[in-house]
């Protein structure tokens, strides 16, 4: 995900993914109820101001977590 150059929508790819030892800078775990929700957190992070105030515009890589196996 990268943020929308002007207000645009968030630009989504789907993969291939970068090799971790070779992107991750860190990571994030945050619980949302759809995954649209997901994308447009890490639209707004993408966006987050980097030097002289300007949007980084970095990719976010966002992956689902499963859930588990049922309790019992």
């Amino acid at each position: 995900v990268r943020a929308g150059a002007d207000g645009a929508p968030p630009v989504v790819t789907d993969g291939p993914f970068a090799e971790t030892k070779e992107f991750l800078a860190g990571w994030w775990i945050v619980e949302v109820g759809s995954e649209e929700r997901a994308l447009e957190i890490a639209a707004a992070v993408s966006a987050a101001p980097g030097p002289r105030g300007v949007p980084l515009n970095m990719p976010i890589e966002v992956r689902g977590i499963p859930a588990g196996p049922p309790e019992v």
